[in-house]
């Protein structure tokens, strides 16, 4: 199993363990597929799938707001080939301020 934790707090130090698991079970069988486990900033269909799903249904943010957060997001991991799916939700929901809600 990958240690989820661990990828995101390189980006966040102080990242929420419970707020890591909760959104592992969320993706559930995602995660069980390598590339289904991976968010590809150069695929504006997985872009717009993350801004529809996760952003709009889950986290209730949808438009310029949930746009701005995917780019930073994307340029804040550009560096790392294989931008986890766990990692990448966490860094959304943190940039909105909705890690509290999760």
């Amino acid at each position: 199993m990958t240690d989820y934790l661990a990828d995101v707090k390189k980006y966040d130090g102080a990242a929420d363990a419970d707020i890591v698991k909760k959104i592992e079970r969320h993706l559930g069988i995602a995660l069980r597929n390598r590339d289904s486990s991976l968010v590809s900033c150069s695929d504006p269909k997985e872009l717009d799938r993350v801004k529809a799903s996760w952003c709009g249904k889950k986290l209730g943010v949808e438009g310029a707001d949930a746009d701005k957060a995917v780019e930073a997001v994307c340029a804040a991991m550009s560096a790392d080939r294989t931008k986890s799916r766990v990692t990448f939700y966490y860094l959304v929901a943190k940039e909105l301020g909705k890690l509290g809600d999760l």
